[in-house]
């Protein structure tokens, strides 16, 4: 395979990965909202919690119990990083750092595919 063949196959590899990473990026920007939203609404939630004098006073299921709030908005976290949360927000930005990575080592297309299956 000649450097002309080569490059137009890098080419068209590069095409066909900005056309994967443009249909994620709708999908990736809800859930990153979704990912702030419960955050803050966990941090706020924790917020309370800690400065309730009656947390001190109670036990720990009783104290969250009592902060139903930061109680559901903790599992929905929890409940999305188990979900894979996570692998969405972040793939997006990964994929390019990838195709960088791998140019500027000269490794071949194929350690790219790998890490598409990891992620």
């Amino acid at each position: 395979m000649n450097s002309l063949e080569q490059a137009e196959d890098l080419k068209a590899f590069e095409r066909r990965l900005t056309e994967y990473i443009s249909c994620l990026q709708p999908a990736t920007g809800r859930w990153r909202m979704i990912l702030i939203v419960v955050s803050v609404c966990t941090a706020t939630g924790a917020w309370n919690w800690l400065i309730d004098p009656d947390t001190q006073k109670v036990s720990f299921l009783s104290s969250l119990w009592n902060h139903p709030f930061f109680t559901i908005s903790c599992i929905t976290l929890i409940a999305l990083f188990f979900a894979g949360i996570h692998k969405r927000v972040v793939a997006p930005s990964i994929i390019p750092l990838c195709i960088c990575v791998t140019i500027l080592y000269n490794y071949s297309c194929f350690m790219v595919v790998c890490v598409f299956c990891l992620i």
